[in-house]
């Protein structure tokens, strides 16, 4: 019973609540309700207003971009943008592989000095 009291209340509630908005709407419209003509919104804004208007978008719309880059840019993190570098190993001779076989006793002192030979060093 008293959820039926509740909803009853809250029924009335919105219905004063609303009462007023609905009378507003059924007005009838008079000649300076609309403010049409030579002195649209009575002398305030006009050119003036038109000028600013387009500015103001541009401005938000340059203001969205710069935010949406920062957060991408955040979300990537400071080497998001970079592009990943290859580091090549230094290119080796054959004269430096024979040299490492040399170092290592893979070959002798005969054999390092034959082919050092025909590798023109």
């Amino acid at each position: 019973m008293k959820d039926v009291f509740k909803a009853m209340r809250a029924t009335a509630a919105s219905a004063f609540t609303l009462a007023p908005i609905s009378a507003w709407a059924q007005q009838p419209a008079g000649p300076e309700s609309y403010c049409w003509g030579p002195n649209m919104m009575y002398g305030h804004g006009g050119w003036f207003g038109m000028f600013f208007g387009p500015l103001f978008m541009i401005f938000g719309l340059a203001i969205a971009i710069a935010l949406a880059i920062v957060i991408v840019r955040a979300l990537l993190g400071p080497a998001g943008w970079e592009t990943p570098t290859r580091r090549t190993p230094p290119e080796r001779t054959p004269l430096d592989i024979l040299k490492e076989r040399y170092a290592r006793g893979e070959i002798d002192k005969e054999e390092f000095d034959q082919r050092r030979h025909v590798l023109g060093e």
